[in-house]
């Protein structure tokens, strides 16, 4: 190797080592779960996120579409920052180039990631930085997991097409991120697409796509799915040119041992930790439990078919999971207080083999959503996103559109340093800062106001979508965008003041240790088995 190139790796390996050190690789953490037409209650394709980043920005746009003139190129900026404009740890974006912009560009809505089209072309995202190999960084490459989820998003109306472009586009112009994963749906197929920078040494990228089988259901959290590839059969699985000779250009794959060739083996092969392997087996086991898969393992199935079929509602109950009702549950033991709570903050001490555990359900989520594409339905109408800010189990869903041309109010304001009215994510975060205080009795109050309001919108909404459905058939499709414009930002409008409120009736209720409703002061206390462990007594009756 050159000396240009061995400088060039060490400084890379050192980068890794920094982040490693700071925690960097805990932050960056999310839950994506997949559920193809054939494993759904009404045959839509979903995928969903739970964005766990932490100090992220809170802004939500929508992106229009924009038709572009012969020969326009796109500018291509790597912003390695994450944070809101107002953030001043900000920083700048870098310039890396400039590639061939296309004739049109079709709108969608952009969380950190680009989430859903017009077209109904919707995209989940986590990382797999657990296990994978430091020297696949590449820091000449020009995109990163977010500027490929955006392209995805602009350019394309199926899945299928959407990873084929991503991944030609990374080979060509190179993936400057750590490994990740998008997990992309259209109404008829839902594909697992995970990436990796190709070495500093060469300016490209290395990525395989699984096809869910229909029928099945699918999760990523924040370790490599991809085991072995058949690249014969092409409508299941596609990768780059140089997944296999890499591999055994850097010794991680001898065709003469005789295994089949592994790409998670061979690219990501230290990723069987709890972390990421327990929320695997809780997804798979909420809605496979008859498959009684043990929770000591570390590696589970691609995919399986689910007991009964699976509804949005099943996600999103499931995005509020920390493990309740099995050993590992958040709720309960002395880690959880007096009072239940579920929260295991990040601490500065590290102790091999010593960690909380890994909750789906995770107190630094910024949002998490449910998406769906429904083939039933005409483009305008089937895509929809389930949108929640903040942390899964204390916020309330509401329906956004791929193909609106406006989100509520306050969904582009905010960053983490600044407590703000005006900006819709306070007010989820504010009720679950909140309930921290006292988990137990506060998280009865926010289940029965989420359960409300969510139980009037998927009883009011397919109402809505009905109308909308018969204005395209009559050829007004821009009308049937209107009608759903203004339903969800009404309606989002209405959740996110109705939060705030409902967060000053919970500070009323809860203050100063008392429980004030319907009757001013009355005493909660602590729990029995608590005060005996924390030494307090002699307790009487």
């Amino acid at each position: 190797m050159k000396a240009t190139a061995k400088k060039r790796l060490w400084s890379v390996l050192a980068v890794f080592a920094a982040m490693a050190a700071i925690g960097y690789g805990s932050v960056f953490a999310c839950t994506s779960i997949m559920v193809t037409p054939g494993a759904s209650v009404d045959g839509s394709a979903m995928t969903s996120q739970t964005a766990d980043g932490g100090p992220e920005t809170y802004h939500v746009v929508l992106v229009p579409a924009a038709d572009h003139a012969e020969g326009e190129m796109k500018d291509i900026y790597y912003d390695s920052s994450l944070r809101a404009p107002e953030d001043s740890a900000r920083e700048e974006p870098v310039f890396k180039g400039q590639i061939p912009q296309v004739a049109h560009t079709y709108s969608y809505i952009c969380a950190l990631y680009g989430t859903q089209n017009e077209h109904q072309l919707s995209i989940g995202e986590t990382t797999i930085w657990n296990g994978e190999r430091q020297e696949l960084y590449d820091p000449e490459g020009w995109f990163n997991i977010i500027e490929l989820s955006k392209l995805a998003l602009e350019r394309c109306t199926t899945a299928r097409e959407a990873v084929k472009l991503m991944g030609d586009i990374a080979t060509k112009y190179g993936y400057c991120d750590g490994g990740e994963c998008l997990t992309v749906a259209d109404p008829h197929e839902v594909w697992m697409f995970e990436i990796y920078g190709a070495t500093p040494t060469s300016k490209t990228a290395v990525w395989a796509a699984e096809r869910i089988p229909d029928g099945n259901v699918g999760v990523s959290a924040n370790c490599a799915r991809i085991d072995t590839i058949n690249l014969d059969d092409k409508d299941n699985f596609m990768a780059s040119d140089n997944v296999v000779s890499l591999a055994q250009e850097h010794g991680w794959y001898d065709p003469a041992s005789g295994k089949p060739f592994s790409f998670r083996d061979s690219y990501c092969p230290d990723n069987g930790n709890y972390y990421s392997a327990r929320r695997e087996w809780r997804v798979l086991s909420l809605l496979a439990p008859s498959l009684n898969l043990d929770p000591s393992l570390r590696r589970f199935p691609f995919s399986v078919k689910p007991d009964k079929k699976v509804s949005v509602r099943d996600v999103q109950a499931i995005f509020r999971d920390h493990y309740e009702g099995t050993p590992f549950d958040l709720t309960k033991g002395l880690a959880a207080g007096p009072f239940g709570s579920p929260e295991r903050f990040s601490t500065k001490y590290s102790v091999p083999g010593s960690s909380w555990e890994r909750a789906i359900s995770i107190y630094r989520c910024d949002y998490s959503y449910v998406a769906q594409a429904r083939s039933w339905l005409p483009d305008a109408v089937g895509g929809v996103v389930w949108f929640g800010w903040d942390v899964a189990h204390s916020t309330c869903y509401m329906p956004l559109y791929g193909a609106a041309s406006q989100l509520p109010d306050g969904f582009d304001v905010g960053w983490v340093g600044e407590f703000n009215r005006d900006a819709a994510y306070w007010a989820f975060d504010f009720v679950a800062n909140w309930a921290d205080l006292r988990y137990n009795a506060m998280i009865k109050d926010i289940q029965a106001k989420y359960t409300g309001i969510e139980d009037k919108e998927f009883m009011v909404t397919p109402y809505i979508e009905k109308a909308a459905a018969a204005l395209c058939e009559n050829g007004e499709e821009d009308a049937a965008k209107e009608v759903l414009t203004q339903y969800s930002v009404d309606n989002g409008n209405d959740v996110v003041q109705t939060w705030w409120k409902f967060g000053e009736f919970l500070v009323g209720k809860y203050h100063d240790g008392y429980n004030n409703y319907p009757k001013a002061a009355v005493t909660i206390g602590y729990p029995e088995d608590w005060l005996k462990a924390v030494g307090y007594g002699p307790i009487t009756k």
